[in-house]
C-alpha cells in the first residue's frame, strides 16, 4: 500500500505538477464541451458542479481519512445560508461571497470535525448524523435567517467583474462554476499528494502505527475536516449564488446520504473517482427521472447494484488504472 502511494501519488522528479496540469486541462475541456454541446442544460450542469464540490469534500474525510460521516451536507448548507444572508445584507460581489462560503464551511468543518473525529466506528457515524439533524432542525426553526420551510430567497449577486450578469440562461453561472472547480481540483490534487495528505492516508490505514511514529491523528483529522469544509463551503456558495435561493434540502440527511452514494459509485479515496461518481449519478438521475417519473428510483437502484457487483472499488479506480497503464506503456516501462 505504501509503495503504491509513493509510486503514483508523490510528484516525480522531472514532471512537477503533471497531475495538476492534467486535472486543470481535463476540467476545462469537459466544461467547454458542456457549454457548447448542451447550451439548454446549463442550469442543470451548474447545479451538478455545486453538488460535486460536496462529494469532493466528503472524499477528503471519508476516502482519505476513513472518517465515517452522514452529516456532510451540514457544511454545505450552512455555507449556502451564510452566503445568502450576506448577499441580502448588501455584500453582492460574487468573489467575496465565494470567500464567505469557504470561510463559513471551514469554521463549520473545524467545529464538527473536532467532535466527530474524537470517536471511531459507529459512535462517529451516529454523532455525524446528530450534528446534521441539529443543523437541519435549526435551519427550519430560525426562519428569520433561513426562511424556514419556505427557504431563503432574494439572493441577487452583482455582475461578475461588473460585466457578466447572473441571468436566467446560467451562462455566467456555469463558466464561474467551471473555473472554480478547475482551480479547486488542481489544488486538491496537489494537496492529497503532499506529505500531509499521505499522512492522512496512513492514519486511515493504521492509526496506531501513525501514533507510534510520532504523528498525532486527532489534530490532523480536524485540519482535514476544516479543508473539507472549505470545499463544501465553496459548493454551498455556488449553489446560493447561481440559484438565488437556499432551501432545507441543502442541509437534509437525504443530501448527505446521496453524496455518499455518489462517492461509493465513483470510488472513495480518489478525487477523480469522486468527480466521476458525482457526474455519472446526477446525469443518470436527470435522464431517467425525466424519462420515467414514477419508477426512476428503481433504475437508479439497479445502477448502483451493478456498479457495486462489477466495480466494488468504484468507477474511478478503473479509469485511473487504465490511465496508469497507458502512461506506463508510453514511457516504455
Amino acid at each position: 500500500m505504501t509503495e503504491q502511494i509513493i509510486k503514483y501519488d508523490v510528484p516525480q522528479p522531472g514532471v512537477p505538477f503533471q497531475a495538476e496540469a492534467i486535472g486543470l486541462l481535463t476540467v476545462a475541456i469537459v466544461g467547454a464541451i458542456g457549454y457548447f454541446v448542451f447550451p439548454d442544460d446549463l442550469a442543470f450542469l451548474t447545479r451538478l458542479i455545486s453538488i460535486t464540490f460536496l462529494v469532493l469534500s466528503l472524499d477528503l474525510v471519508t476516502g482519505y481519512c476513513g472518517v465515517a460521516t452522514l452529516g456532510q451536507a451540514a457544511l454545505f448548507g450552512v455555507s449556502a445560508y451564510a452566503v445568502g444572508n450576506a448577499c441580502i445584507a448588501g455584500v453582492t460581489n460574487p468573489l467575496i461571497l465565494l470567500a464567505v462560503g469557504a470561510f463559513t464551511g471551514m469554521l463549520m468543518g473545524l467545529v464538527s470535525g473536532a467532535l466527530i473525529t474524537r470517536f471511531q466506528g459507529l459512535p462517529q457515524l451516529v454523532l455525524s448524523i446528530a450534528i446534521g439533524q441539529l443543523v437541519s432542525s435549526l435551519a427550519n426553526k430560525l426562519s428569520s435567517l433561513t426562511g424556514g420551510s419556505d427557504g431563503l430567497s432574494g439572493i441577487t449577486p452583482a455582475p461578475l467583474f461588473g460585466m457578466f450578469s447572473f441571468d436566467m440562461y446560467s451562462r455566467t453561472s456555469y463558466v464561474f462554476s467551471v473555473v472554480t472547480l478547475a482551480v479547486v481540483m488542481t489544488l486538491l490534487l496537489r494537496f492529497v499528494r503532499s506529505p500531509f495528505g499521505l499522512l492522512c492516508r496512513g492514519i486511515k490505514d493504521d492509526g496506531l502505527r501513525a501514533l507510534m511514529i510520532g504523528a498525532s491523528p486527532y489534530p490532523r483529522l480536524v485540519i482535514m475536516y476544516g479543508v473539507s469544509g472549505v470545499v463544501a463551503g465553496l459548493g454551498g456558495a455556488l449553489m446560493a449564488i447561481n440559484t438565488g435561493v437556499v432551501g432545507l434540502d441543502s442541509v437534509s440527511f437525504e443530501r448527505s446520504a446521496e453524496v455518499l452514494v455518489m462517492l461509493v459509485l465513483g470510488g472513495a479515496g480518489n478525487l477523480w473517482g469522486a468527480l466521476t461518481g458525482a457526474v455519472i449519478f446526477q446525469v443518470f438521475e436527470h435522464i431517467v427521472s425525466a424519462a420515467n417519473p414514477f419508477h426512476w428510483m428503481t433504475l437508479v437502484g439497479l445502477l448502483l447494484i451493478v456498479i457495486v457487483i462489477f466495480a466494488p472499488r468504484g468507477i474511478g479506480y478503473g479509469i485511473v488504472s487504465f490511465w496508469r497503464s497507458l502512461m506506463q506503456r508510453g514511457s516504455g516501462r
